[in-house]
């Protein structure tokens, strides 16, 4: 109820107008509730007493007629602010009284929500951080969100509504910070033993400070984010420091998205392409069956005794009952 970006002050003014509305029914029937109680008690006699009365136009009008104005009140204005306050939706202003230059470029961040810290990605910038968040005011923000094992959700009441970080699937914000300051920013989704942990600063600077920022990050001792120090930083921790990467390999995210951060896993996007195409049969099958090597079973659990992995496929045009032939394909 204290916003500084503009999302959030439209979503505060959407609680507040729904509010007053619904309380336009709710304090006159609290109060003719305590009148009507006190008017018509036992002890007063001067009452009208009239056990015949079943109807009255006037008073049914006045039933049902103010709460179904309130209701077409209240759905139009749900439907307009559902549209307008879309989080996919780009933003169409910085804020009540001015509008988004037109060569005005939005700052993307990729998030990614782990056990149990935050990684912010700056893929223009090159740079990577766990734990911090840094954006310029009045400089339209586009979040992409992703989870790496369960779901989370990303929030910063200050800047906009909550949205949720689900693995293997990609959530998006579009948001903007009018004031510069540091606000709170947390998962608001239970998810595990250090959830109460999973938060961090976000910081609204000016656009000199955030260029002065990402050059700090650049040319700090962060080390380089790759795929093997990612498989490192997604391991389960509580509590961990604000970090920056002075570098982040270019696929990490979508690799981080697609669930193929290790070498040799198949991709989320490449199995659907595959299953598009009518499965997996046929040469370009081959690269899903593929055995994973020992560090990652024992990652994921996996008990190498009882797995097993096809050695070969053949083609349609072997006999029925034939072994491995010339016209085996190994894998």
């Amino acid at each position: 109820m204290s916003p500084s970006g503009d999302i959030a002050v439209q979503q505060r003014d959407l609680i507040i107008v729904s509010t007053l509305l619904m309380l336009v029914i709710i304090v006159p029937v609290i109060i003719l509730t305590l009148l009507f109680a006190w008017r018509y008690r036992k002890s007063n006699t001067e009452a009208t007493y009239d056990p015949e009365w079943h109807h009255s136009t006037k008073l049914e009008l006045m039933i049902w007629g103010a709460p179904l104005l309130i209701i077409i009140a209240l759905g139009a204005i749900t439907w307009i602010s559902t549209h307008t306050l879309d989080p996919y939706r780009p933003l169409q202003r910085l804020d009540a009284d001015r509008v988004i230059p037109a060569d005005a470029k939005p700052l993307v961040v990729e998030v990614v929500a782990l056990d149990w810290k935050w990684l912010f990605i700056y893929p223009e910038q090159g740079i990577a951080v766990v734990n911090e968040l840094v954006a310029p005011v009045d400089r339209p923000i586009s979040f992409k969100i992703t989870a790496s094992s369960v779901m989370n959700s990303f929030f910063v009441p200050a800047l906009a509504g909550q949205i949720y970080a689900m693995p293997g699937m990609e959530t998006k914000l579009h948001a903007v910070i009018n004031k510069a300051g540091e606000y709170e920013g947390f998962s608001a989704n239970y998810s595990g033993a250090g959830f109460s942990g999973m938060r961090f600063k976000f910081h609204g600077v000016n656009e000199a400070d955030f260029e002065q920022w990402v050059k700090t990050a650049k040319a700090g001792d962060g080390g380089a984010l790759g795929r093997d120090a990612y498989l490192k930083l997604e391991q389960p921790s509580n509590r961990d420091p604000v970090h920056r990467y002075a570098s982040v390999s270019e696929d990490l995210y979508d690799a981080i998205l697609n669930r193929c951060v290790e070498s040799n896993r198949m991709c989320m996007k490449d199995m659907m392409a595959i299953d598009a195409q009518g499965g997996v049969a046929g040469p370009e099958g081959k690269y899903n069956i593929a055995s994973m090597d020992a560090a990652t079973r024992s990652r994921i659990g996996v008990d190498a005794t009882n797995r097993k992995y096809v050695g070969a496929m053949c083609t349609v045009n072997d006999p029925l009952g034939t072994t491995a032939s010339a016209a085996t394909q190994p894998i």
